[in-house]
Formats: C-alpha cells, sequence, structure tokens
C-alpha cells in the first residue's frame, strides 16, 4: 500500500471514530437535555453545569476535527507532490539508464577501436623498425660513398693540378710561339708594299682598305620594337649584331638585309654588346642585371652571369683571349668575369657608375667612362686604379679604342667627343657637334677601321661624320627619324651601321 492510501485510511478511520464518539456523547446526554426541558428549578444550576461542559467539551471536537482535517489537508498535499517526485525520480532512472546502455554501446565500440588502432600501432612499430634498419644500412653506404667520394675529389684535384702544370707550360710554349710569330710577320709586313692601311688581329696580318665617308643610306631595317641600343659588326665581317629593348639579339647579313638568326633567353632590355674574336660566342649586357652568353653556332644560352644587383650598361671581351670578359652596372662596381668556368673572378668598386667601358689592346687595363665625366684606367689583375682624368663636364656615355690601341674616343653628355692619348691620357683632339645633342646615357660613338674618321649619333636624328686631322664634321647623314642611339664601322672599311630609338638600323656606304 502507498503512503497516499495509507493516510487517506487513517483519516476515514479517525472520521468514523469522531462519528462513533458524536453519537455515543449524544445518546449518554439525551436523558440529560430531556430532564433539562423539564421545568426543574432545583436542578436547573447542576444541568446548566454539565450542559456548558458539555458544549465546551464539543468545541473542543470540532477543534479536533479541524485539526485533523487540517492535516488531512497536509497529508494529501505531501502525497501529491511525494508522487510526482516519485514520477520525476522514475523517468531520471529511465533517462540514467538509456545513458548507461548508451555508455556501453560507446565504451564497446572505443574497445573495438583501441583494439584496432592497437593493431595499427604494432604494424606501424614493425615498419619502424624496418625502416630504422634500412636508414642504418644507408647511412653506411652514404659515409662509404662520402669516404670514395673524398678520395676521389682528392684525386680529381691533384689531376687538376697537374693539368693547371701541363696548362701553363702550354701557355708559356703558346705566348713564346705567338711572340715569335709577332715578330716574324712584322718583319714580313716592313717588308712588303700595299695599298691601304695595314693591321695586325689574332689570325696574323691583313689588310684593311682605307675608310671612305659614308653618304648614302643603303638599306634601313626595322629591327626591333621600342628601340635598339647596341650593334655591332662581326671581326673582317659584314655580318651585324643588334640588340634592342624586345629582349633579343638578332643577327643581320648587311649586303641583304636579311635576318639571319635571332637569340632568345634576355629578361630585360639589351644595352650593350660584344663579341668574341673568335666569333662563337655573344655576350649580352641587360637591364635585368644580368649578362647573357649566346653559342652563336646554336643559338642557345651558353651562360647566364649574375652577380649584378642593377642593371649591367656596358660589356667588353679581351681582344687576345676570349676567356676574359668584362662588365659595368649601375650597382658602381665592375666585374671581370671568366667565360671558361662562367663566374666572377675579380670585381671593382667605385664611388661613381660607370656608362662604358673597353678592354686595351692586351687585355690588361680597363678603360671606363663614368657618370661624373671622368676617365678612368684599371688593372684587371689587382684591381687598382692606374690613372685618372676628368674627360668631360658631364657623364662620358661611350668609349671606343682605336685599331693600334694608342688612342680611345670618348664621348660625353657635354656633346663632345674627345681622343685620348692612352699612354699618357693627354687629350689629342676634340670633336663638336655644331648644336648637335647626344641622345643618351650610353650614345655609342666609333672610330672608323683606319683611326680617320668618327662617327656620332645625335638626338636630333642625324649622324656626325669628323675628320680626326681636321677635326671638323666632313659629312651628316640625315635618314633617321628619332634619336640615334649607337654607331658601329665595319672592320672592312665600309658599311657604317646606326641605330635609333625606334629600333630601326640604317646601312651607309
Amino acid at each position: 500500500m502507498s503512503r497516499e492510501d495509507a493516510a487517506i485510511a487513517a483519516i476515514k478511520h479517525a472520521l468514523k471514530s469522531l462519528k462513533k464518539r458524536h453519537l455515543l456523547e449524544e445518546g449518554a446526554h439525551s436523558p440529560a437535555i430531556i430532564a433539562l426541558s423539564r421545568p426543574i428549578v432545583s436542578q436547573g444550576s447542576e444541568w446548566k453545569e454539565k450542559a456548558e461542559n458539555l458544549e465546551v467539551e464539543l468545541q473542543q471536537c470540532y477543534k479536533a476535527q479541524s485539526r485533523l482535517t487540517e492535516q488531512l489537508v497536509v497529508e494529501v498535499t505531501d502525497s501529491r507532490a511525494s508522487k510526482a517526485l516519485v514520477q520525476e525520480k522514475d523517468s531520471l532512472i529511465s533517462d540514467l539508464q538509456n545513458e548507461l546502455t548508451q555508455a556501453r554501446d560507446e565504451c564497446s565500440r572505443l574497445a573495438t577501436l583501441l583494439e584496432e588502432k592497437t593493431k595499427a600501432l604494432e604494424l606501424l612499430m614493425s615498419e619502424h623498425q624496418e625502416l630504422k634498419e634500412q636508414f642504418e644500412a644507408t647511412t653506411l653506404r652514404a659515409d662509404n660513398a662520402e669516404a670514395e667520394n673524398k678520395m676521389l675529389i682528392d684525386r680529381w684535384m691533384l689531376e687538376k693540378m697537374k693539368d693547371a702544370e701541363r696548362m701553363n707550360e702550354a701557355n708559356a710554349i703558346y705566348k713564346d710561339m705567338v711572340d715569335r710569330q709577332k715578330e716574324a710577320s712584322i718583319e714580313l709586313l716592313a717588308r712588303q708594299q700595299v695599298d691601304g692601311v695595314v693591321r695586325q688581329c689574332e689570325e696574323g696580318a691583313e689588310y684593311y682598305a682605307e675608310s671612305t665617308v659614308p653618304t648614302t643610306c643603303r638599306q634601313r631595317i626595322p629591327a626591333h620594337e621600342g628601340g635598339c641600343a647596341s650593334i655591332l659588326f662581326e671581326h673582317n665581317s659584314g655580318k651585324l649584331v643588334s640588340g634592342g629593348q624586345d629582349k633579343t639579339v638578332k643577327m643581320w647579313d648587311t649586303n641583304t638585309a636579311s635576318l639571319t638568326r635571332t637569340l632568345h633567353g634576355c629578361l630585360g632590355s639589351v644595352l650593350d654588346l660584344c663579341i668574341t674574336h673568335d666569333k662563337k660566342s655573344v655576350i649580352a649586357a641587360s637591364s635585368s642585371n644580368n649578362l647573357y652568353v649566346w653559342d652563336v653556332s646554336s643559338g642557345r644560352v651558353r651562360h647566364t652571369l649574375t652577380g649584378h644587383v642593377d642593371k649591367v650598361c656596358a660589356v667588353d671581351v679581351s681582344k687576345v683571349s676570349n676567356r676574359n670578359v668584362v662588365s659595368a652596372a649601375y650597382d658602381r662596381t665592375i666585374k671581370v668575369w671568366d667565360l671558361q668556368r662562367g663566374y666572377c673572378v675579380n670585381t671593382i668598386l667605385f664611388h661613381s657608375n660607370c656608362n662604358a667601358l673597353c678592354l686595351s689592346m692586351d687585355g690588361q687595363t680597363i678603360c671606363s667612362g663614368h657618370v661624373d665625366g671622368n676617365l678612368r684606367l684599371w688593372n684587371i689583375q689587382t684591381g687598382k686604379l692606374i690613372s685618372e682624368v676628368a674627360a668631360h663636364s658631364f657623364a662620358v656615355t661611350s668609349l671606343s679604342l682605336s685599331r693600334n690601341g694608342n688612342v680611345i674616343l670618348s664621348s660625353g653628355r657635354d656633346n663632345l667627343h674627345n681622343l685620348f692619348d692612352m699612354r699618357t691620357l693627354e687629350i689629342c683632339a676634340t670633336l663638336r657637334g655644331n648644336g648637335s645633342r647626344v641622345a643618351s646615357n650610353w650614345s655609342r660613338s666609333c672610330m672608323s677601321p683606319d683611326d680617320d674618321y668618327v662617327a656620332a649619333g645625335s638626338a636630333e636624328g642625324s649622324v656626325n661624320i669628323w675628320s680626326v686631322k681636321s677635326a671638323k664634321i666632313v659629312s651628316t647623314l640625315t635618314e633617321h627619324t628619332s634619336p640615334v642611339l649607337c654607331c658601329s664601322w665595319s672592320n672592312l672599311g665600309k658599311p657604317l651601321a646606326t641605330s635609333d630609338k625606334n629600333g630601326n638600323i640604317c646601312i651607309w656606304s
């Protein structure tokens, strides 16, 4: 039996007892009530007292009944609250049983997963052990290979030292043979009677016809998009090499004005060019801070010479060796490169940017023209300054060496073209343009092969030809419609080539 049912039964029992007691009292008092109803004067006070006592007892009974009723209400309320609490506890027990079931399922799943992970871990540990054994074996082989490599390097260095000794001996023999050949060649040339001007090159004694003053534009070639800053003839050839702002180097046959080859791979505008004397390599100075060396026969880039940190504006190659190359950039450095190995062997620092440079005939002196207007000579081996002279009041734009190597032509933004004696740096002549202005910081002028004439372009689009002897303009060529940036004279005496800011090349004869 529940607590509520027991309370209800107790309340019913109490009510029955009260009714029974009331009936008994009513039966016991009925004679007294009857007697009181009779007019007995003698017993009136006694019965009145009994009636009052009974009335008090009756009131007490009513009060007791009221208290029991209140207790009954409280017990009923408590019973209902207890029933609700029991229902809530039952619901909570049911939820906890569900959660327990889920927890058991999850525990079972986790136990299964743990077993799988344990197996995977054991597999990984076995694989790790195998890999560790393989690594130890590989490390042992690597140590053996490193020891063998070190031994091979030692042997290779020994062989290189032997090769260097043999090369030094061969160079000494070659130098001796060259000296003897030069002596025999000079003696032979002194005995010969020829017309024209005689000059020497690497292949021996050759004859060059006297240069003629060009007057007519024979061909006009649209060579490059955006401008052509550098052109150069091959040695003892009518083939022309040009470089432009379209990042290409092109080779032309000036007899037919036809394009024979295009060299790709440069990542910036071509600012200067040079060709090795064996005609096998073309070297370009670029605004991409690099120099590019192409193999002419294959048309592929052989070397990319990196090391400058600003645009490279000038480059030249030794006239006695195809190995030494010098370059100047706007990082205030001149670098000497070994072309066979493809790396820098010396760096010269200075305070003023260099716009132009060239190498002396013996390849031992670097001539550089700077933004401060000075012409400087450097020893290529030590990198030390030999001498300098204030060549121009403004920036030097171009340097060109005469064929005999005794005179150097410098052009500047002061619109002057000066000829200096290389041995003393004394000025030999000054050529003025009669109002013509130099086009840019890299406007290249040139000397004729017989050293009798100087050609230089102008910002107005004209090309002036000076006679070195009279220091006067003997011809003015007008074909370009934009500033002329570069001039180059063929070693054969003709033709003269010029290029402008629109990318056009004119061939003059």
